[in-house]
């Protein structure tokens, strides 16, 4: 399978190292804002041709699929442009910052019959995996989910601390994480509320937001999100169950009472970007539908744009 990468930044790299350790996929092309800091990323990964064009890498002889790490105002006028080209692609989270936009993915897609993903990576790691082989199974049920999503980011700066070309957000962004992964792991949303922080003078969004989920089962979903927060940064999830408390750091798990979990032979690898790439890949390959599609993860971006209309309101 040939596959173009555009964005060739942070994330980018991420699926690259991922993309190694799949058999039969061949990543021909990869797609940056700049040409020379692109070309790096193609001679350090092998990757004959470099672009600052989507729609040249499209033309690439024999490509097959593209995985998008664009800003993400690009995701959705692009995935569409992938699909109008012929191409399965999967998106990085999140699919959109606008409900409107994310309908119409879906809708190319729903058009086209072409794989069409989301990089819902939560759904992917080994230890959420883990948890929701259990769900179900029925060996429990989530209770409540409490969810701190952390960061110290005063300034537009990427994960590999250079100068981003867009402003992150806590809502369409980082919120879309768990939102999705508790209807994953709980079952549908049925209401949704959030408040938010005073916004960064410079930067122009909420610095800090706290939201509140339900489910159709009962379960809730306390979210906190903080890009001010000087201490340890990253998601940290802890699922109070029926039947025991585990929390989720990064790749670990471990139950309530701090023991850990062996997530050995869960997944073929710990590497939850790598593990949604292959699902991308095999489904493809397979002819069906895959976790993560447009049409699973769309509910998602309802809540979020239900939220932000909130917010708004509120101002």
């Amino acid at each position: 399978m040939k596959i173009a990468l555009a964005g060739a930044g942070a994330f980018g790299e991420k699926h690259l190292d991922g993309l190694r350790n799949i058999d039969g996929v061949e990543v021909i092309s990869v797609v940056g804002r700049r040409l020379e800091p692109t070309q790096q990323v193609a001679d350090k990964y092998g990757i004959p041709h470099a672009t600052t064009e989507l729609a040249e890498a499209l033309a690439q002889p024999g490509l097959d699929a593209v995985i998008l790490c664009t800003p993400t105002q690009m995701h959705a006028a692009q995935a569409i442009q992938c699909m109008e080209a012929g191409k399965h692609v999967q998106v990085e989270i999140p699919l959109c910052d606008s409900l409107a936009d994310g309908e119409a993915v879906l809708a190319k897609a729903q058009q086209t019959g072409l794989t069409c993903m989301v990089g819902h990576t939560r759904r992917f790691n080994p230890s959420h995996q883990y948890l929701h082989r259990k769900i179900a199974a029925g060996e429990l049920a989530v209770q409540q989910m409490d969810v701190q999503t952390y960061f110290f980011r005063r300034k537009n700066m990427n994960a590999k601390g250079e100068a981003r070309s867009w402003t992150d957000h806590l809502l369409w962004h980082h919120a879309a994480h768990t939102v999705d992964l508790f209807a994953y792991q709980a079952g549908p949303i049925v209401a949704a509320n959030a408040i938010e922080g005073p916004h960064h003078p410079e930067l122009g969004i909420a610095m800090d937001m706290s939201i509140q989920l339900k489910a159709e089962s009962g379960a809730i979903c306390t979210l906190s999100l903080s890009f001010n927060n000087d201490g340890p940064l990253g998601t940290f999830f802890r699922y109070i169950c029926d039947n025991g408390t585990w929390i989720a750091r990064y790749d670990d798990l471990v139950t309530g009472k701090e023991e850990p979990v062996d997530l050995a032979g869960v997944a073929v690898s710990s590497n939850g970007i790598e593990l949604q790439d292959r699902e991308f890949v095999s489904a493809i390959h397979e002819g069906r539908e895959p976790n993560a599609s447009v049409a699973q993860v769309l509910p998602c971006y309802r809540v979020l744009d239900a939220l932000e209309k909130q917010l708004e309101a509120a101002r």
